[in-house]
């Protein structure tokens, strides 16, 4: 029987690169999760910073063990990712155009550096205030008694939440680039996206008021920076199209 030739500009080859790939992302994320978890408490410390002056319990024997499994997944995967984004570049890169290739790349880089400030701005501006927020509500009859579980959902949530939002940016740029997205669209239906960016907000939010506006209003602004973005990429493509037809 003839052995397959894994050639890489075969069906078989690509599959096999993808299982390379996806193997390589696997054990990358296996690996860092389980170094985050060796390193568990000190991450536990600095998340606990905002909180302040809350108290913490757990109501379950197993409820702490299982939110440090969960907080050493979610370290494991930010350490991962740069990891994850290059095995996804590798895999994608012999497919594309030279043009595209600049693009996607830059948009890969830039998308996880907005990824890493988006991080930044829910951990140093919006947890610390919504937490202040909260407790300045506290009364004398009712003691504030917080499963640490509920606080790590709810810090979680939040910094995921602002790490996707602040890509919106990089997504409008690449739907530009190929064509998908025009900005005369962007403009005309601007009342609507800003409609749809506040039922978004109130969707993957708590659900409070406060959290609501601190994450529809980063939207709005990035949306508008995305808008200036992609009416740059427009031009220059225009301009390119002019100069092939002449």
């Amino acid at each position: 029987m003839k052995k397959v030739k894994k050639d890489k500009n075969t069906l078989v080859g690509h599959l096999a690169e993808l299982r390379k790939r996806l193997i390589i992302c696997a054990a990358a994320l296996i690996v860092l999760s389980s170094v985050s978890y060796m390193y568990i408490k000190p991450v536990v410390m600095e998340i606990l910073k905002p909180a302040g002056k809350y108290e913490f319990i757990y109501l379950t024997p197993s409820e702490l063990f299982l939110s440090y499994i969960k907080l050493s997944l979610i370290a494991g995967t930010t350490l991962a990712a740069p990891i994850i984004f290059l095995e996804i570049w590798i895999f994608i890169k012999p497919a594309l155009k030279k043009e595209e290739k600049r693009y996607i790349f830059l948009s890969l880089m830039g998308g996880s550096l907005l990824f890493l400030i988006g991080v930044t701005f829910a951990y140093k501006v919006v947890i610390p205030f919504t937490l202040e927020f909260f407790s300045n509500m506290n009364i004398d009859e009712v003691k504030p008694m917080i499963s640490f579980q509920s606080y790590i959902g709810f810090i979680t949530t939040l910094i995921l939440c602002f790490g996707i939002v602040f890509e919106l940016p990089i997504l409008m740029i690449l739907l530009t680039q190929f064509g998908i997205l025009k900005v005369r669209f962007l403009k005309k239906n601007r009342k609507y996206i800003i409609l749809i960016v506040f039922i978004i907000a109130a969707i993957i939010t708590p659900p409070d008021i406060i959290s609501q506006v601190l994450i529809a209003g980063p939207m709005l602004l990035l949306f508008e920076f995305g808008v200036v973005l992609s009416k740059i990429i427009e031009k220059k493509k225009n301009r390119g199209n002019t100069a092939l037809r002449s």
